[in-house]
């Protein structure tokens, strides 16, 4: 992903809270397993 706009970077809705959320360098290897926004999301998730 690198040189590239932040405007065309992937998106996920969060599984806990709905809204989007954009791709993050620490997540490239990782990508197709996040699901939560955030580590407060993962923690607060409705089962």
């Amino acid at each position: 992903m690198k040189g590239v706009k932040k405007q065309y970077l992937p998106q996920k809705l969060c599984a806990a809270c709905g809204r989007p959320f954009t791709w993050r360098k620490k997540w490239e290897k990782n990508w197709e397993e996040v699901k939560y926004c955030s580590e407060r999301c993962k923690k607060n998730k409705t089962l």
